[in-house]
C-alpha cells in the first residue's frame, strides 16, 4: 500500500521542491516538511501522541549548521532517535554521500529501507524506491549497489591483516616497517606499507585509519 503520511528532513529548500513535486506525481499529498533534525523528531512523537504517526521519514544525512542550535546534528543521529522512538517506521535517506562503509553501515545497524543519492534522475530513484519499500523490499541507488557489491567482495591479504593489525595494535604506521623487517616479511619499506593503507581505504571507501580499523574489528578480521 501507498504511504498516505510523509515526513521530509531536508535543509536545501531546492531539494525540498524536487522531493515535493516527486511526492505529488504519485499521489501522496500529506508530505511535512522540516528543515531541522530536531524539528522532524518533535514532529514525530506529536504525530504518535495523536495515534497519528508517519508511514515514512525521508531524510538528507547532512545538515547545515546556523544560528539554530540543534540537539541532533545529523540525517545520522536522527534516524538513531527514531528507531528508538518507532521502530518500525520507513526510512529512505536521500543524500550526496557515497562512500560504501557509510551507507553499509546505515543498512545493518540502523536498519533503513532505501537509500537513493542526489545525482542525475535522482526523481526516478525516489519514485522506484518509494514504490519497492511500500511493497515491503528494500532499494539502493543501482549505481551504489555495484559500489557497495565490490567492498563486500574485497578480500584481504595476510599482508593487508598484518599491517591493520598492528596499527590496531598500537604501533605508529611510520613504525610497522620495522616490525615486517624483523619478521622478513616483505615488501616492508614505509612507502609500500603507506600505499597499501591508501589502497584499502580508497577500495573499502574509508577516509581514515580508524575507519579502517573499526570496520576489520566489526568484521571479525582482525
Amino acid at each position: 500500500m501507498m504511504f498516505k503520511k510523509i515526513l521530509i528532513a531536508e535543509d536545501h529548500e531546492s531539494s525540498n521542491i524536487s522531493v515535493q513535486k516527486t511526492l505529488a506525481d504519485l499521489g501522496i499529498l500529506d508530505a511535512h516538511y522540516v528543515f531541522y533534525c530536531d524539528d522532524a523528531l518533535a514532529r514525530i512523537q506529536k504525530a504518535l501522541n495523536t495515534n497519528d504517526p508517519y508511514d515514512l521519514l525521508l531524510t538528507d544525512l547532512s545538515f547545515e549548521e546556523d544560528h539554530n542550535k540543534q540537539k541532533i546534528s545529523g540525517g545520522t543521529a536522527l534516524i538513531n532517535a527514531v528507531r528508538n522512538l518507532q521502530p518500525d517506521l520507513k526510512i529512505i535517506v536521500f543524500s550526496a554521500e557515497n562512500k560504501p562503509a557509510v551507507i553499509d553501515t546505515l543498512f545493518k545497524d540502523l536498519a533503513i529501507n532505501a537509500y537513493v543519492r542526489k545525482a542525475r534522475n535522482d526523481a526516478k530513484d525516489l519514485k522506484r524506491a518509494i514504490d519497492i519499500i511500500s511493497k515491503g523490499g528494500k532499494y539502493i541507488s543501482v549505481d551504489l549497489k555495484q559500489t557497495i557489491k565490490e567492498k563486500n567482495s574485497y578480500e584481504l591479504t595476510d599482508y593487508d591483516i598484518t599491517i591493520i593489525s598492528l596499527l590496531s595494535g598500537g604501533v605508529k604506521q611510520k613504525e610497522i616497517p620495522v616490525y615486517l623487517q624483523q619478521n622478513n616479511i616483505k615488501p616492508s619499506g614505509l612507502s609500500s606499507v603507506e600505499k597499501r593503507f591508501n589502497l584499502i581505504k580508497e577500495v573499502l571507501g574509508f577516509s581514515n585509519n580508524e575507519q579502517l580499523i573499526a570496520y576489520c574489528k566489526d568484521m571479525g578480521i582482525i
